[in-house]
């Protein structure tokens, strides 16, 4: 038997060993042994067990030495500190791929984490890839390879599919299956990665790119562990035409502590993993049941074909239904998610008109008492040709209960164009009618949320990844390490393009400078992060004497506050006017890496949150974007006339202080540029901070 590849090796295995298989049929460890003669898995199957001479009808072997053939995957369910011990058979038997069921290992803590870090070192040395530890294992549904000990392929027939679902949480992978199974959703691949101590998701979403019975890739994360992995296969996914579908926890801070707890994982920002998913082409759904039922509008539809304007809603929708209140309950969620119901225009009123269907310049088109199943069809199809919108849902009422094959017969014998999306709500509970538009290929959404959160992730415009180029020189004469002091932020701000206020530093004894009065002064120091607190910064001085008596008070103020900082110089810079105040921040997140924000300045600017965050660096395209989703920036882009910024000049700063990101030999922890003035003919940097690794 020739070599597998480890695609083939991990998902498809030929011949694969179970160690700790149990003859109780009962027991977790009997099942994937019963799940595969169940569902007609047609490789090898070896059983191991030292104490048994069968297992469930099968021959059972003492231990992985002496097999009668070599086997591809091993999957090991016996307790954790006996698994280091079996990796050398493991290797001798043939195995690529060894997948560890038990647990122990890294989400116990640091002693798990070093016993984990053992168990890899020496795979790697034997040539292994371990899937694990603490994973549920795979499934391969197309082959009833069921490497797996999960209840849900207890189920007595299995429905093989498109959709890959890679998962590290085991227990939520089964939840997936069994809920999307019971909407008619087959699967082709299932995977729980577990502990991810080698082999990641992102390793198992670059397989699941070749694989030709997976058409649509859902991920239920929970953090990510290796983004740069992640980032090459979701590349690679976004060239084949394959859509990758995510549900992650972590959105509150609560969230985010149970998956880290769970998973041992590292935290990161939760809007800087957001950032990367969308970067990356992933649509990212906030509802459970969204991440298979957009599975068929992503699969058959193309994304992003519009870029909405400035102040525009994502897509604008036509709403066709027979059931008002059904149609008003998804029309609202769509408006939450920033997604415009549209009335149809006079002239197509009037052309539906001549087919003899009378229907209103109203955001629903009604149906309910008006239309036969010919008309709903027609006036279904012209809407989907129709150029005023961007999708068509059709919601769907009591007779999708009742009449399952009358109620959905239109939207099944409509001819629809690839190039315009169909979705539909069913308003009652309608398993029937759900089960026929799948078969279908028709999106088809149990509730109001989901069926917005589906349109608006479909429609959100498709990111780009970081905008790398050549890398930047570090400044000769700035430290290399911690933190830098405002002049010296100011040097690098400056050396990258961004537009620096004027600044002269000048020694406390000696308050001579060539700023124009009125000017502001800042104590100046690495070890004052936010001046204003500690009471070194004044402004509007208007004089010589005026700066002396404003300097005495910083520095007692300084010293009373923060004794131990060690005072460089006294900053001068003229004051400078605005039009708004803007916050520039620069993040190397840990688990993204470099990330830019965008947000809007000012004390109100804490109670309510108004940012974009990209990962770093970005280009100009990018950094206008960035601009567009601030919502305070509307106040410098004609909102009732109040005067205009200079929106370009800002896209060139944002761009220019995100290429901190591509610093030669050094790290930028994180910066700030706060506030950041935007004017009439330019913008200005005002102050700013650099922390270094």
């Amino acid at each position: 038997m020739s070599s597998p590849s480890f695609a083939d090796a991990l998902l498809s295995p030929r011949a694969i060993a179970l160690v700790g298989a149990s003859g109780d049929a009962r027991k977790n460890t009997a099942r994937p042994l019963r799940f595969m003669r169940k569902h007609g898995y047609a490789g090898a199957i070896y059983p191991i067990n030292a104490a048994r001479p069968d297992i469930l009808g099968e021959r059972a072997y003492p231990s992985l030495a002496g097999l009668p053939g070599p086997v591809d995957h091993v999957f090991i369910m016996i307790p954790g500190d006996g698994v280091a011990a079996l990796l050398p058979d493991c290797a001798r038997a043939g195995a690529r791929v060894v997948t560890v069921y038990s647990d122990g290992f890294g989400e116990t803590g640091p002693d798990g984490l070093a016993r984990q870090s053992d168990l890899v070192r020496q795979a790697r040395e034997l040539g292994l890839r371990l899937l694990g530890p603490n994973s549920i294992g795979l499934a391969d549904l197309h082959a009833g390879c069921i490497l797996s000990v999960n209840a849900a392929f207890e189920a007595d027939t299995l429905l093989p599919g498109g959709i890959a679902l890679v998962s590290q949480s085991g227990s939520m992978m089964g939840s997936l299956l069994s809920r999307a199974a019971a909407r008619g959703f087959g699967f082709s691949k299932s995977v729980s990665v577990g502990n991810e101590s080698d082999i990641t998701v992102g390793e198992v979403v670059d397989a699941l790119v070749d694989d030709p019975h997976s058409k649509v890739i859902l991920l239920f994360l929970e953090t990510l562990r290796d983004a740069p992995a992640l980032a090459r296969a979701l590349g690679r996914a976004r060239a084949a035409g394959k859509p990758v579908i995510a549900y992650k926890l972590g959105r509150s801070e609560q969230g985010d502590a149970l998956a880290q707890s769970h998973t041992g994982a590292l935290a990161g920002n939760d809007a800087a993993v957001d950032a990367f998913l969308k970067a990356h082409g992933v649509m990212r759904v906030q509802h459970l049941e969204t991440l298979f039922e957009i599975s068929p509008l992503a699969a058959r539809y193309i994304r992003g074909p519009r870029v909405p304007g400035p102040d525009e809603a994502l897509a604008r929708v036509a709403v066709i239904t027979t059931t008002g209140g059904g149609a008003a309950t998804v029309v609202d969620n769509l408006g939450l998610r920033g997604l415009a119901a549209v009335a149809p225009p006079p002239e197509f009123v009037r052309m539906i008109a001549e087919h003899g269907l009378k229907i209103r310049e109203t955001p629903v088109i009604d149906l309910t008492l008006a239309a036969t199943s010919a008309q709903y069809k027609m006036l279904l199809e012209a809407l989907l040709r129709a150029d005023w919108c961007d999708a068509v849902l059709s919601v769907v009422g009591s007779s999708a209960q009742f009449h399952p094959g009358l109620a959905v017969q239109p939207l099944l014998e409509a001819d629809k164009p690839d190039a315009k999306p169909l979705a539909v709500f069913l308003a009652p509970e309608a398993p029937e009618s759900l089960a026929l538009l799948q078969r279908g290929g028709i999106a088809a959404f149990r509730t109001p949320e989901a069926c917005a959160d589906a349109l608006s992730v479909f429609f959100t415009p498709v990111g780009a990844p970081p905008d790398l180029g050549f890398e930047a020189a570090w400044p000769a004469g700035l430290p290399r390490s911690g933190m830098l002091s405002e002049y010296e932020a100011g040097a690098l701000f400056r050396g990258l393009g961004v537009p620096v206020a004027q600044a002269q530093l000048i020694a406390p004894g000696a308050l001579a400078h060539a700023v124009p009065y009125p000017v502001v002064a800042k104590v100046c120091s690495r070890d004052l992060a936010h001046k204003t607190e500690v009471g070194a910064v004044r402004v509007g001085i208007a004089d010589a004497a005026a700066l002396e008596k404003a300097v005495g008070e910083m520095l007692v103020a300084v010293r009373q506050r923060a004794p131990h900082a060690a005072v460089d110089g006294i900053l001068v810079q003229p004051m400078e006017g605005r039009l708004i105040e803007l916050i520039l921040g620069y993040r190397y997140d840990p688990l993204v890496g470099p990330t830019v924000l965008l947000g809007a300045g000012g004390i109100a600017a804490e109670l309510a949150p108004d940012y974009a965050l990209r990962l770093a660096p970005v280009n100009l395209e990018e950094a206008r974007r960035m601009i567009l989703e601030v919502r305070q920036t509307r106040l410098i882009r004609g909102f009732r006339g109040l005067p205009e910024g200079d929106c370009e000049a800002l896209a060139r700063a944002i761009a220019a202080f995100s290429r901190l990101a591509l610093m030669e030999g050094m790290r930028v922890e994180e910066a700030e540029i706060n506030p950041l003035f935007v004017r009439a003919d330019g913008v200005v940097a005002v102050d700013g901070l650099v922390r270094l690794a």
